[in-house]
Formats: C-alpha cells, sequence, structure tokens
C-alpha cells in the first residue's frame, strides 16, 4: 500500500491542502496534528456519525488534552439540503457561543460537506470548516473547491456561496463501508474528470475501473488523487466560475434536471450525472463534434461501473427542459451546455443544433 498524498490547491486568497490516504481517521496523532485552533464542531448526519464521530473525537481528545468537539447530527439524504437544516447548524453555533475563530467539521458525503460549508460561509460572515469526506463522490469533488449550497424546490444548488475549506482529509478506507450504489455514483465524478480534460486517465479508467470497483488502496487512492489534480488546477484558475471551471459541470445540467424533476428522492447525484454525461457525449456526436466510436467508450465505461445511461417513466424531455431552463449556466436566456469534441476534449457553448439536444433527451429520458 502506498504511503498518503498530499496535493495543494492554491486559490487566490489562500490555499490549502488536501490528504489522501488509507486509514487517515484511524491515525490519530497524524488527524490531530491537521486540527486547527479554537471551538471545534462536527457536523455529520446519522448514519456517518455511527461509523466515524469516535475517531474523529479520539483525534480531537489527543490534540486538546480530553476536551472534545460539539456534535451536530443532520439527518441522511439529499432531500435535507435545505435552508431550514442550516438553520439548525446555526442555532447550535449560536448557543455554543460560536465566533469567528472556530471552525467547523464536516464528516460525511456531498450533501453534508455542502450543507457545512454553507453554514460556515454565513455564520458571522463567514468561519472556517474543515473537509473530512467520506463517500468518493465527495472525496474526488463535492470536497475540493470551496462550491457550498442548498437546493431549492426549483433547482439544484440554487442558493449557496462560495468558501474554501482549510483543509482536506480524505480517508478512502472510508469506502469501504458505501452501499454498492453509493460507490457507483462516485465513479460517475471519476469518470467526469477523464472526459473533461484528460484522455489518458479515461483511458486508464478503461482499464482499471474493476480495481477502483473492488477498492484495492493504490487504484483508489491514483483516481482520487488525480480527479482532485484536475479539479485544482481548474479551480486555481477560475475559483468563482467565470470560465473554464464551468467545465467541472460536464453532464450535471443534464444530472440536475433529473434530480429536480423527481425530488431529489430517488437518484443519487451521481446516478443522475451519469446519465447526464451520456447525454452530453449523445449531443456532442449528433452535433458532429464527437466519433460515435467516442460515444461508445463513454457509455460502455459508464455501464461497465453499473450506471445507467438512461431513465425510465421517471423524467419527460419537456419536464427535463423546464428544470435545465433554471440551470445556473444559462445566460441571457441562452441555454449553455458543456459538450465534447472528443474524450478530455470538453468545451462550453451555446451554439450547439436544437436537433442534437432533442435526440439526446429522447434517446436518454421516457
Amino acid at each position: 500500500m502506498s504511503p498518503p498524498l498530499t496535493l495543494h490547491v492554491p486559490v487566490a486568497d489562500r490555499g490549502y491542502d488536501i490528504h489522501i490516504g488509507h486509514g487517515l481517521l484511524a491515525d490519530a496523532s497524524t488527524l490531530a496534528s491537521q486540527l486547527p485552533v479554537g471551538k471545534l464542531a462536527i457536523v455529520t448526519n446519522t448514519r456517518v456519525g455511527l461509523l466515524y464521530t469516535s475517531a474523529l473525537q479520539t483525534a480531537i481528545r489527543s490534540a486538546r488534552e480530553g476536551a472534545s468537539a460539539i456534535e451536530i447530527v443532520l439527518p441522511d439524504g439529499e432531500q435535507h439540503k435545505t435552508l431550514a437544516t442550516v438553520e439548525r447548524i446555526f442555532d447550535v453555533l449560536v448557543a455554543n457561543r460560536f465566533a469567528r475563530d472556530d471552525t467547523l467539521l464536516a464528516l460525511g458525503g456531498g450533501v453534508v460537506g455542502d450543507i457545512c460549508g454553507f453554514a460556515a460561509a454565513c455564520y458571522q460572515r463567514g468561519i472556517s470548516f474543515m473537509q473530512i469526506p467520506t463517500t468518493l463522490l465527495a472525496q474526488v469533488d463535492s470536497s475540493v473547491g470551496g462550491k457550498t449550497g442548498v437546493n431549492h424546490p426549483g433547482g439544484k444548488n440554487l442558493i449557496g456561496a462560495f468558501h474554501q475549506p482549510i483543509r482536506v482529509i480524505a480517508d478512502t478506507a472510508t469506502l469501504s463501508s458505501l452501499p454498492r450504489r453509493e460507490l457507483q455514483a462516485g465513479i460517475a465524478e471519476v469518470i467526469k474528470y477523464g472526459m473533461i480534460c484528460d484522455a489518458d486517465f479515461f483511458a486508464w479508467l478503461e482499464a482499471h475501473i474493476s480495481a477502483v470497483m473492488a477498492l484495492e488502496p493504490d487504484a483508489v487512492a491514483y483516481a482520487v488523487h488525480r480527479c482532485c489534480a484536475i479539479k485544482a488546477e481548474i479551480v486555481s484558475r477560475d475559483e468563482r466560475e467565470q470560465g473554464d471551471r464551468a467545465l467541472l459541470n460536464l453532464g450535471h445540467t443534464f444530472g440536475h434536471a433529473i434530480e429536480t424533476v423527481t425530488g431529489y428522492r430517488s437518484w443519487l447525484h451521481g446516478e443522475a450525472v451519469g446519465v447526464g454525461l451520456a447525454m452530453a457525449a449523445t449531443v456532442s456526436t449528433e452535433a458532429g463534434w464527437m466519433m460515435a466510436s467516442e460515444r461508445d467508450r463513454v457509455l460502455k465505461l459508464l455501464e461497465k461501473a453499473g450506471l445507467r445511461t438512461r431513465v425510465q417513466n421517471e423524467v419527460t424531455p419537456a419536464a427535463a427542459r423546464e428544470a435545465m431552463a433554471l440551470d445556473k449556466k444559462v445566460k441571457s436566456g441562452r441555454q449553455r451546455l458543456i459538450l465534447m469534441r472528443g474524450i478530455g476534449k470538453s468545451f462550453i457553448t451555446a451554439d450547439f443544433p436544437v436537433s442534437a439536444l432533442d435526440t439526446a433527451l429522447e434517446a436518454h429520458l421516457s
């Protein structure tokens, strides 16, 4: 097993490190050295808290001579990613007199990280938070880059803020506790990075997807590190999504539409993104920008990872179009999509043939 990996994210106001390794949460002395000063609050959910809060509290007691963190346990599920849940965090912080020099620890998947980060961005106009992601999706994507927020009935992540963590601790050993379905959902985000800008990584995944799915430590560590490196490079040049950072949303316009129409209950985020990646490949092919053989490679890899590439009996093309109209990439009333000129060659455009989009919607939605 390889030693832990460290990656730096050089954002404008301050950089931070991502630590990636197997068993980091069980290493109390190392984890303790990464904890900031001030009061701490662990924000987690009912499922993850039972598994990992004890290890985190052990590290805190090691660093603070017996002191412990306040625990804020949220209900589990995307449907709870709301302002009402954020208000619950505020209530605990106010009751415990948290100040600007105190820190929140986001222990969980992407939902916990997004909610905790948004609460940190808002409380007293901004306090520190640290990401401790426990799902593959969070480790490769949502814990890095500073996007935080909650959903609105009208759309995904419509209420949020950019607020960078002070560091990220990605313990790949936590992935062994994931249900198979959640692991597959995370793989969608991994595949996304190869499709965006790294054809070699996409080819590596074609050869090693079984090893990643089997959670072989070195394969998982490489995949997480490569995804984080790609995201760190893009975020460092466009922290607030004024340009290239939108490339990270490949497949997400379609995926968010699926989540919105189905009420955030029946589809995991990564599952919806998987269909979105398939749709982006189809639009790109129908528009004449990508070869059909490359589209087929995308579909084959998604399916090999156990991901669906179409929706049946849940989302109509008309409903998807309505939800897509609220996408944050819409500018001046024009729909913008992240498409591809081949695997590893993504781009942002509003000048796509409407017929190509129509074909993709009909092909992948019921």
